[in-house]
């Protein structure tokens, strides 16, 4: 009998234990949003369902003991074993490394698999954990090739990017769209509304033709999709804004000991006789520098139904400066929307506009005269204000030092932007195989702007004193548009062979008119009373013309995509330019470009296993033409200011403008990039590396002319010649880690560098090179473009220690006025004289090596990201000391040359004539960093605590942007430069990058 019962409960248990069941669930995205046709499959099986419109699934015929397989197209594929389960609800993370995720390449798609050019992503989420306030922040350090500098660290400043080096000595600027149109200014785009950045850097941009030269970057705004429930998203962030440093500089006892020493060399009387009652002094960076408060709020809804889908937002942003508190403000206002609709079966209407209003106040930055070089050279000794309550002023510094605290109150400068950006599109597909779509895009701003200078005294012979009160009124309105009409065929032949083909046009035209006045004498010299309505002079800032410009683009391109079974990739492209920017002679010109992959891990012969997953090499080669030059430069305008005397009076008349060239022509760029991408180790590792050469010829340069040519004139200026080639050439590298260790643990990381060596090859003029920026007062250009050398190199005297005694210096030979503790100079031409002729390469301000460094996890319900950026091999000019006997100086004067062995890198303080403010490598200095760009830590609320408030996430966050930087460099921020590619990377008192810190809240419901 035992032995009956025992079978008949072997029997029931293996019945129980195969029962087939029925298994039903949700499936979501990290934000709860249903996802709609996820494959939900029985591992081992064809067994499976998809997810409806509402991401849910039900799978029939199912065994406790299987595990259910959840995947989709660009998210992590998640496995789940089933056991007592009867509803499995899944949540599937982004993979933004999958090989299926659709990359945006210019008028159309392709996976990242079939991408045979040299393309980076960077996804919202990398967006998001940034807090960028500009666009241009979220891409430092996360793209290889890829390095952006501040011009400002001012609210609403921009930055400059480059791809892969300085190519021309013109615009280096890339070409940047916003869901397909133009946008130079990327203030007016608000950083949470971006869904992707993809950037194209190498030949495949040619597809978007002569303003691609620089690459591109591909901005795509978050959309809705269809059948989606309508999903509301609030994001919030507020917090403050501090300076990363102050200069060390002297406090005021040890300015007046160092003063006196000066003047004791010099042979004259000691201004601080007694320094005993000086003290500490004035702190003047402390009275300029603030705390400022910086806040964004982000509302959006999107959603969709059967046939269509949309996706809005409204954002706020307001930001004090650093400097100056609210006299250096930033505010601005978005709304986004974007709608698609598919009007017939075949018929789909989409459209995408942004509107955006900024209104901002800036202070005088990065010149002499600023106010952090006011700040770094007014003398400790002085107050802010006099016993009677006024500015206290900065007698005795010199004529361009003054009081900043008086500058900062005295400064009114305001500029409001308005801008509408859209684009209205029409696609329609027929015959299965053809598509036919035409896109117009359109930017229409009016920038108005009222710069205020109050009569205000500074000091005896202040250049910036005002005698007469002035207010300067302009409106300045640019439009564009762009018209892209074009085919695309796709089609697929026995299985094997998959061809696409675009052929399309595209015209572009740009204008713009600006109107500018003067008026003087404004009552209680008060900006309340500030307009030109209630001045008494008004001049017309354009009465000679030049009001105005109008240039125009018509192109015609074709390319062709092919590929074998998904392994042998091709792609051609052709596109034939006519730019107004040109003569009729050159106006028009061809540029091909051409592409190929080899996917060899699709090879029999290779063995996929656990190790190597993924491996693809690729080519690219290409020409691409540019233009951007000032409109008209081909023709002779008068649009110039004559100075003329008439009956013995002085007239001013009309003149001839920019003198013209009527041979300018294309601007052409030569670029080769050879690359390979790999996923090993079960996908867990992600390497992507490319070699790159780009050599610009035929180069766009403003020629150096006699000035007997009037080019000095008002509204006038030299020509535009093709003079010159630049040759960039480099390596990028990138690495990423992801893996989930556990359902509550998970861990990412990427790694990326560049190498980058800029050449010029050529310069063709009577000098043999380009000079440019400038240093101190009266000094020649200390920046050149000359062939052998890096672009803007800087060209100066080159230091030997310091003359210990007066026997080394009579040893030298005759360098003027030289005495012990002053500069050694080298004598490099070794003809006995230290002159102009001894100036050298002394340093280069382009980054030999730039990399980015992110790191990420998390952990249960915590989540932290880590962003960090360095650059090195880059030099830096030293300009913000002013060479006057009594202003300020750096700490670093108190190791100043005392004597003989005293020291044999900083010269004597001295009064007396010498050459140690020559420009020399004493003022260069290495511009290397290290910066932690961002950390910040996030929490969010379980799903029992969302469920039970009706909502689908909330998170909370902190955050600290621009954390620390770690460099020799004694500036402010080495981070920072002007953008010009020759002069660039002088600093002058760079408005520093702020430390930010951020407390923010992410709900979704």
């Amino acid at each position: 009998m035992k032995i009956i019962n025992f079978l008949i409960a072997v029997f029931l248990g293996t019945t129980f234990y195969a029962q087939e069941i029925q298994v039903t669930g949700k499936v979501t995205d990290a934000s709860g949003m249903a996802l709609p046709g996820v494959n939900v499959i029985v591992k081992g099986t064809n067994n499976g369902s998809v997810t409806d419109f509402d991401g849910n699934y039900t799978v029939n015929n199912v065994q406790s003991s299987s595990v259910l397989v959840f995947s989709y197209v660009g998210f992590t594929t998640k496995e789940v074993v089933i056991g007592n389960n009867r509803q499995i609800n899944v949540t599937l993370e982004e993979d933004f490394e999958s090989l299926e995720q659709v990359v945006v390449i210019g008028y159309g798609t392709q996976t990242k698999k079939e991408i045979t050019g040299a393309v980076s992503v960077v996804g919202a989420d990398d967006i998001t954990d940034l807090n960028p306030v500009r666009v241009e922040q979220a891409l430092q350090g996360q793209v290889a090739g890829v390095n952006v500098t501040s011009t400002s660290g001012s609210p609403g400043s921009a930055s400059n990017i480059r791809i892969r080096g300085i190519s021309t000595n013109g615009d280096s600027r890339p070409l940047i769209l916003v869901d397909g149109n133009v946008i130079e200014d990327l203030s007016t785009v608000n950083p949470n509304d971006i869904e992707s950045i993809n950037i194209l850097k190498d030949a495949t941009a040619g597809i978007y033709g002569v303003r691609a030269a620089n690459g591109v970057i591909l901005i795509t705004t978050k959309s809705g999709r269809k059948n989606q429930d309508m999903t509301f998203e609030l994001n919030t962030y507020s917090g403050f804004q501090t300076t990363t440093r102050e200069i060390p500089v002297l406090n005021a006892t040890e300015y007046g000991l160092i003063i006196n020493e000066a003047y004791a060399s010099g042979g004259e009387q000691l201004p601080f006789p007694d320094v005993s009652g000086l003290g500490e002094g004035t702190d003047w960076q402390d009275e300029v520098f603030k705390v400022a408060p910086i806040s964004e709020v982000n509302f959006s809804v999107k959603g969709g139904g059967e046939k269509f889908s949309y996706s809005s937002s409204v954002a706020y942003l307001n930001q004090d400066g650093i400097v100056g508190g609210s006299k250096s403000n930033f505010d601005r206002f978005t709304g986004r929307i974007n709608y698609t609709l598919e009007i017939g079966e075949n018929l789909k209407f989409s459209t995408a506009n942004i509107w955006t209003k900024t209104s901002r106040k800036t202070l005088p930055e990065n010149v002499l005269g600023s106010v952090l070089f006011n700040a770094l050279n007014m003398a400790p000794t002085f107050t802010v204000r006099d016993e009677n309550g006024d500015f206290t002023l900065a007698e005795g510094l010199g004529n361009e030092v003054i009081n900043p605290v008086a500058q900062v109150a005295n400064t009114f400068n305001d500029t409001w932007v308005d801008k509408i950006a859209a684009t209205f599109g029409l696609e329609y597909n027929f015959w299965d195989v053809f598509t036919a779509e035409s896109r117009f895009q359109f930017n229409y701003s009016e920038v108005e702007s009222k710069f205020f200078s109050p009569e205000v005294f500074y000091g005896a012979g202040k250049v910036f004193n005002v005698d007469r009160n002035s207010i300067t009124e302009s409106k300045n309105i640019f439009r564009d548009f762009t018209w892209d009409s074009f085919f695309k065929y796709e089609n697929t032949f026995g299985d094997d062979h998959n061809l696409k083909a675009l052929l399309g046009m595209s015209v572009f035209r740009t204008s713009g008119d600006f109107s500018s006045f003067t008026g003087f004498d404004i009552a209680g010299n008060s900006y309340a009373n500030a307009s030109i309505a209630n001045a008494s002079d008004v001049v017309d800032n354009f009465q000679n013309g030049g009001d105005s410009f109008d240039t125009r683009l018509l192109s015609y391109f074709t390319r062709v995509q092919y590929d074998y079974q998904g392994k042998y990739l091709f792609s051609a492209i052709v596109r034939r330019d006519g730019s107004t920017a040109f003569g009729p002679k050159n106006r028009f010109g061809y540029f091909p470009s051409a592409s190929a992959g080899w996917v060899i891990s699709d090879e029999s012969f290779v063995n996929t296993g656990k190790f190597l997953n993924f491996l693809k090499l690729r080519g690219s080669y290409g020409i691409i033409g540019n233009d951007r030059i000032p409109a008209y430069r081909y023709v002779s305008l008068l649009n110039g200011e004559g100075a003329y005397v008439i009956d013995d009076e002085l007239r001013f008349g009309t003149a001839i403008g920019a003198l013209s060239n009527p041979e300018i022509r294309w601007e052409k760029q030569k670029t080769l990039d050879i690359g390979f991408d790999a996923r090993i180790i079960n996908d867990q590792f992600d390497i992507t590396f490319d070699y790159f050469k780009k050599r610009t010829e035929d180069l766009l340069v403003i020629a150096p002319v006699s000035g007997i040519l009037g080019v000095g004139a008002p509204g006038s200026s030299p020509p535009v010649i093709n003079a010159g080639i630049v040759e960039n050439t480099g390596f990028e590298f990138r690495i990423a880690y992801n893996k989930r260790f556990s359902d509550n643990f998970s861990f990412n990381a990427s790694y990326n560098f560049t190498t980058l060596d800029n050449e010029v090859i050529f310069v063709d003029n009577d000098n043999g090179f380009i000079p440019g920026g400038s240093f101190g007062v009266g000094q020649d250009p200390p920046s050149r473009m000359e062939a052998g050398k890096p672009i803007g190199y800087f060209y100066g005297l080159q230091t030997n220690g310091i003359f210990q005694n007066q026997a080394e210096v009579e040893a030298h030979g005759a360098q003027p006025n030289a005495a012990p503790g002053d500069l050694r100079y080298v004598d490099i031409d070794g003809n006995g004289i230290i002159d102009s002729n001894d100036r050298t390469d002394i340093g280069n301000p382009i980054p030999e090596f730039t990399m980015g460094l992110n790191i990420g996890f998390n952990w249960k319900n915590f989540d932290f990201t880590s962003y960090s950026f360095a650059s090195l091999g880059n030099d830096i000019v030293r300009n913000y000391e002013r060479n006057q006997p009594l202003v300020n100086r750096r700490i670093g004067f108190l190791d100043r040359w005392t004597g003989p062995g005293s020291t044999n890198e900083f010269p004597r303080v001295t009064t007396a004539a010498n050459t140690n403010n020559l420009f020399s490598d004493f003022y260069v200095e290495d511009g290397s960093f290290l910066r932690i760009q961002n950390v910040q830590l996030g929490y969010s609320l379980s799903e029992r605590f969302t469920e039970a408030m009706g909502i689908d996430k909330l998170r909370i966050y902190f955050s600290v942007n621009n954390l620390y930087t770690f460099t020799e460099y004694s500036g402010y921020d080495p981070s920072a430069s002007s953008g010009a590619p020759i002069g660039g990377g002088i600093d002058q008192g760079f408005y520093p990058v702020p430390r930010t810190y951020l407390a923010g809240v992410n709900l979704k419901f």
